[in-house]
């Protein structure tokens, strides 16, 4: 970490103090102050290797001078030159976990003037509250017995030379981008009986009411007369009503050149007919990552108000067992007027994404990505940590790949051939099909959305596997990751200074 005789370090406000620590302590400047102020045994400390320089290592040191601050935080960052934004984030995640464990609520962050040509301190500032707002993240969970909960960073107090309004305003922008993230982890963590699609949808009403969007709560009545027969067939076998969601952010006097960032909302899947495996079904209640990723980008665009036209579409539903349910075999007709033969009832999130983009194109979006936890074939082509992808416009993909290297969000894109759309075209009784086979699945799946796009610039992008993390890791616990998030909203965001 480079410090400056700029920041007083004597005039620090909190017991607390968080500082990047790199190697070669000879490059750092500043040093010789920072080790006069809390004592020259750091140095000897560090080259022991009692403090670690080690990337992500984090050591605690215990001051015994004449000082506010009472514990340094050093936090690795290991060769400062090959240092890169996904590290420095995780990095502020795992100071952050280490706060909430040893109960540190209010703390001092030093940030550094220069960490390499990559990365400037407006960046540092921006990861600082990306990282620490994700690592403090707790799962909410519905226990009777005592459990602290209640944990939150409650003061952060930036150190810097650097203008103290712009460094502030990239970290608070940090915070936003977390607090999105982690409002989508939330959801995506409730149980099917708590959040139902009725519950989804009041969700989304306040998040409207809280940043002024222009928001449409489309109950089953409103759904039959906009002919959304497929929604209508996965919400079919249960008890509780469908719901379309619609959000819009509008930014010029004219509704015109919107985004639409679709989301699939089953609140519950068992895969109606289609069974799934007692194993299989575990998890179910996930199966709204795409909603949830589309509300939490809507969050932090509600809040930073990028200056482009967006509308968000989920349609929501469990897809459950009954005697009402829709079956293998049955032939709908979609929003669009296509017809579907119905091979796999599991395969529903397509079909209520058919409906939320034809919705979305006559609300005259001019590029589409929906975002879905859609196909276990993207699991076994990509793994857990790979988010999956198709497109028909190169231009709107290459934009959109520049932003989920921002975020760090790993995005692998797919072939989506002629061949490939022949099969999900063939079908004895109907316009489509929507469960082609098990090979190259997650191609068949998000093709079969791309079916309904036709011409309007799509992204398609499978969550199935990034969505959810059995583990706990450096940005968060196990669960919920809320996938998708910050990369929509950066795009968004990318979109927007082009206009």
């Amino acid at each position: 970490m480079i410090l400056t005789n700029e920041v007083n370090l004597q005039e620090i406000q909190y017991e607390t103090l968080v500082v990047g620590l790199s190697t070669h302590l000879e490059q750092v400047e500043g040093w010789d102050a920072f080790t006069a102020t809390f004592g020259p045994q750091i140095t000897e400390l560090i080259r022991s290797k009692d403090l670690s320089t080690n990337e992500k290592e984090i050591t605690t040191f215990h001051v015994t001078t004449d000082s506010s601050v009472k514990r340094i935080l050093f936090a690795g960052i290991g060769n400062r030159k090959k240092l890169t934004e996904d590290t420095l984030r995780q990095l502020f995640g795992r100071v952050g976990k280490t706060l909430q464990k040893k109960g540190y609520s209010d703390v001092s962050v030093l940030l550094p003037s220069f960490v390499n040509e990559e990365i400037s301190e407006q960046d540092v500032a921006f990861l600082a509250g990306e990282g620490l707002g994700m690592g403090t993240y707790q799962i909410l969970d519905y226990k009777t017995t005592a459990h602290d909960t209640d944990y939150d960073l409650a003061a952060v107090e930036l150190l810097s030379q650097a203008d103290e309004q712009e460094i502030v305003s990239y970290f608070e922008v940090g915070l936003i981008y977390s607090e999105a993230v982690n409002e989508a982890r939330t959801l995506v963590n409730m149980p099917g009986n708590i959040l139902t699609a009725t519950e989804l949808g009041e969700y989304a009403r306040e998040l409207g009411e809280e940043f002024g969007f222009e928001t449409h709560i489309l109950g089953k009545e409103e759904i039959e007369e906009l002919g959304m027969g497929a929604l209508l067939a996965v919400n079919q076998g249960s008890t509780e009503e469908p719901r379309l969601i619609v959000l819009k952010h509008q930014v010029t006097d004219k509704w015109e050149d919107p985004i639409a960032l679709v989301g699939k909302g089953i609140t519950f899947d068992t895969g109606g007919y289609s069974l799934k495996p007692k194993d299989g079904i575990v998890g179910m209640k996930g199966d709204m990552g795409g909603a949830a990723a589309v509300l939490g980008a809507m969050r932090i665009i509600g809040e930073t108000k990028p200056n482009k036209n967006v509308i968000a579409v989920i349609a929501s539903t469990d897809n459950m067992v009954s005697g009402n349910a829709f079956k293998p075999d049955d032939v709908i007709t979609s929003m669009s007027g296509k017809t579907i033969e119905i091979l796999n009832t599991d395969a529903e999130g397509r079909l209520v994404l058919a409906d939320a983009v034809t919705y979305a194109k006559q609300q005259g979006a001019t590029a589409i990505v929906d975002v879905a936890t859609l196909t276990g074939g993207v699991i076994v082509a990509l793994g857990m940590d790979k988010t999956g992808a198709l497109t028909n416009d190169e231009a709107l993909f290459e934009e959109f790949m520049e932003a989920s290297m921002e975020t760090g969000e790993f995005v692998w894109r797919l072939p989506l051939t002629e061949s490939d759309k022949k099969r999900i075209r063939k079908s004895d009784v109907a316009d489509l099909n929507n469960s082609p086979g098990r090979d190259g699945h997650m191609i068949f799946g998000g093709g079969f959305v791309g079916e309904f796009a036709e011409n309007t610039p799509w992204i398609h992008l499978d969550i199935a596997g990034t969505s959810g993390t059995p583990s706990e890791h450096d940005l968060g616990p196990k669960g919920g990751t809320g996938v998708m998030v910050r990369t929509l909203a950066s795009f968004v965001e990318r979109l927007a200074e082009q206009e």
